[in-house]
């Protein structure tokens, strides 16, 4: 039975939270003997023979490590908090395996737009499954998810993949699209591949869960393994995605540029358009780490130009103050407000995306009208940034390059232990294995109720775009 979460206070004045927690649910996740049908042997851990590793019995992940989903709490119960209580695997080797080395044909595929870390990824798949567990038979999938039926894949090895981490991009290529659910796993099933290694954003996730729930279907003994990539940061539950914080670093650069470009003009206004279709967090970190941003737009909140509260009120008074203002507007603000024809509103990607227009040309082109408008006879300019490529195509920085490396080990590791239809993931700072179909329906929105969000409004001192 759950207890409430409210408190209660005890004569001395100290908060009584004996009966503070629910039971605790853990999220089970999809095992090969399961759906198997025929019997599969377990075998130790090659680790424990591995000279490298000096194993205790603390080094092997037990069934009862568990990461917790959500860590902080309101004691007074005045705000929800979910219910049950929510916890998943903690990443780790375990002390038996259920492929032998031998045996093991791994596939590794990169899906979508470029991300920081790709390669880094793709590295430390093939040289820890090489050193750690002793698989010889690796194998890229080139061109995203229709290279599994459309090319001859690749043989990798730790000498051919050594330095890709200092490389920027995808050296297996990647591309948007070309999802065909029955090629793929026919094609997974005839090259006898039974490790799938798939590095995408939540697209790429969705078509995931497709291959693993068809491979399920036809019983075959293939482990299926997701690792989220997305510059954007929009992959729900997981503390962030490989390569954001890279993402965010390159950002920095830009918004320099536009405010150097900005203070060295009379009333110069620096426009930087950065990434984030659905979520403004490349925007809003790097608003709050720059200190040079005057006004954050981001695909959460709503803004409007013109009267009173507007944006362009707000830059008119900031030019009046210090001369120049540095705006700062994600890929997929001011969608709803940006005029475009019929067949622009129905037009997609190969992704399936809606495609968006550019808000940054269009902003630029409203600004430039409204100064003309407004103060005819006075000085302007606009100096338009948009380093979008520079962001994803670039190698990942250090932290970015540890957290892929971490990623990847924690894929191998519930892999080989026969765990499947999982993502490796970063939780409140542990590595977990959370359920596929999880993450691919989980969002990760700015909240603006936030602290985060009130951070940014009190640096840039921008307005809430509220009407009156």
């Amino acid at each position: 039975m759950a207890v409430s979460l409210k408190e209660s206070t005890t004569d001395s004045g100290v908060v009584d939270t004996t009966n503070l927690f629910k039971p605790i649910h853990l999220k089970q996740l999809p095992h090969l003997t399961q759906y198997v049908s025929s019997n599969i042997q377990t075998h130790p851990n090659p680790l424990d023979h591995d000279p490298n590793f000096h194993t205790d019995q603390a080094f092997y992940v037990s069934q009862s490590d568990v990461v917790l989903r959500q860590i902080a709490y309101d004691l007074s119960g005045t705000f929800a908090t979910s219910s049950p209580l929510c916890a998943y695997h903690r990443a780790g080797p375990r002390n038996q395996v259920f492929f032998h080395p031998s045996e093991v044909r791994a596939a590794i595929v990169t899906c979508g737009g470029l991300c920081p870390g790709l390669n880094t990824v793709i590295r430390e798949l093939v040289v820890r499954l090489w050193d750690l567990y002793g698989v010889r038979q690796i194998f890229g999938i080139t061109a995203g998810y229709r290279g599994f039926y459309w090319r001859e894949p690749v043989e990798l090895n730790p000498k051919l993949v050594d330095d890709w981490h200092k490389r920027g991009g995808t050296v297996l290529e990647t591309s948007r699209g070309g999802f065909d659910l029955n090629k793929i796993v026919d094609s997974i099933e005839n090259r006898r591949f039974n490790q799938v290694y798939i590095i995408g954003g939540d697209g790429t996730m969705r078509g995931a869960v497709k291959i693993f729930d068809e491979i399920r279907r036809r019983k075959l003994n293939v482990a299926v393994v997701g690792i989220p990539k997305t510059v954007d940061n929009d992959v729900g539950i997981i503390d962030r995605s490989f390569g954001f914080q890279t993402a965010v670093e390159m950002a920095q650069q830009a918004i320099s540029a536009a405010h150097v470009e900005a203070v060295s003009a009379v009333n110069g206004i620096g426009l930087v358009k950065l990434m984030g279709r659905s979520t403004g967090h490349i925007a809003l970190y790097a608003t709050l780490s720059s200190r040079d941003v005057d006004c954050c737009l981001i695909p959460e909140i709503d803004f409007f130009l013109e009267g009173k509260g507007g944006l362009f009120e707000f830059l008119d008074k900031r030019l009046k103050e210090n001369g120049h203002a540095v705006l700062v507007v994600a890929e997929g603000a001011g969608q709803d407000i940006i005029p475009r024809t019929d067949s622009q509103k129905q037009e997609k990607d190969e992704s399936g995306n809606p495609v968006f227009l550019d808000v940054g040309v269009w902003l630029k082109s409203e600004l430039n009208k409204w100064w003309k408008r407004e103060h005819p006879d006075e000085l302007f300019t606009v100096k338009y940034i948009d380093p979008t490529y520079m962001i994803r195509a670039v190698a990942a920085n250090a932290t970015d390059n540890l957290y892929c490396t971490l990623l990847a080990h924690s894929a191998i590791h519930g892999i080989m232990a026969g765990y499947t239809g999982f993502v490796a993931g970063l939780i409140n700072g542990n590595y977990a294995y959370i359920p596929l179909d999880d993450v691919a329906s989980a969002k990760n929105p700015v909240n603006t109720k936030d602290h985060k969000w009130s951070w940014v409004r009190s640096v840039t001192n921008q307005p809430d775009f509220v009407r009156s």
